[in-house]
C-alpha cells in the first residue's frame, strides 16, 4: 500500500501548472467561435448547428444538443461568445 500525504497548498500548485493548458484550450474554442460568428452571424440555428458540432469535434470536445442550440442561438444572432480562463 502507498501512502503520501498531501502538502498544503496543492490545489494552488496544480491549477498554476495547468493553467497555460486551460489558456491554450480557451483560446483554440475562442478562435472557433468568433470565426462562425464571421462566417454565420444571421444565419438559421440549423444550418450553424452541423457545423459547430463538427468544429467542437476538431478542437476536441463533445457538446450536448441543448448547449449545441444556445451556442449556433448565439452565433445566428450575432453574440460573440467569449471564453476564459479564471
Amino acid at each position: 500500500m502507498a501512502n503520501f500525504k498531501m502538502s498544503p497548498g496543492w490545489e494552488k500548485e496544480l491549477e498554476k501548472a495547468v493553467r497555460p493548458a486551460l489558456k491554450d484550450i480557451a483560446s483554440d474554442y475562442q478562435k472557433m467561435f468568433d470565426s462562425l460568428l464571421r462566417r454565420y452571424k444571421g444565419r438559421p440555428v440549423s444550418e450553424i448547428k452541423p457545423v459547430l458540432r463538427r468544429e467542437w469535434s476538431r478542437v476536441g470536445g463533445s457538446i450536448s444538443d441543448p448547449e449545441l442550440t444556445e451556442y449556433a442561438t448565439h452565433i445566428s444572432e450575432g453574440t460573440r461568445i467569449q471564453m476564459r480562463v479564471k
